[in-house]
């Protein structure tokens, strides 16, 4: 049985599900923001102990391959560096991961703190969808959005 699981979580189906698992997350976090499924359960460390949980399976299949994980501190040396470790498709998975996992983290934020302030719920599906889609840029259209309803720039908050 447990041999049927590994053999069947290879990178590409755990790309697939990683992709397709936080879907509903986002779902719920543009639509339903004020829910208690988005308060209870989005928004709270359950998504991240799965995520976490996919993580921490990559890096065993990694190790079990015989990864060479000191090479990951290569990416800090330029571009050619980074651009030859995402050659490898374990690590661009565990990068993915994270990058997902970081994802979903500012879009819980951003809700809990747009509830803070009352920020209309249509106005915050932009920001959210362009969380999901490219991050930074979606956290820093909320932070514009943000100022307006707090009527204050504060920026270590």
């Amino acid at each position: 049985m447990i041999e049927q699981i590994y053999n069947y979580f290879t990178i590409d189906v755990l790309y697939m599900w990683i992709n397709l698992g936080v879907i509903p997350f986002w779902f719920i976090l543009i639509v339903f923001p004020q829910s208690h499924l988005s308060r209870y359960v989005v928004t709270t460390i359950f998504p991240f102990i799965l995520l976490g949980g996919v993580y921490i399976y990559i890096l065993y299949r990694s190790f079990i391959v015989g990864y060479d994980f000191d090479a990951n501190f290569s990416l800090y040396l330029g571009l050619v560096e980074l651009s030859r470790l995402f050659e490898d498709n374990l690590y661009l998975t565990l990068f993915w991961t994270h990058f997902i996992a970081i994802n979903l983290f500012v879009g819980g934020w951003m809700v809990k703190d747009s509830q803070k302030y009352y920020v209309n719920k249509v106005l915050m599906s932009v920001p959210l969808i362009i969380t999901y889609l490219i991050g930074p840029i979606g956290l820093f259209i909320y932070w514009i959005i943000r100022i307006f309803y707090a009527k204050k720039l504060n920026l270590y908050e």
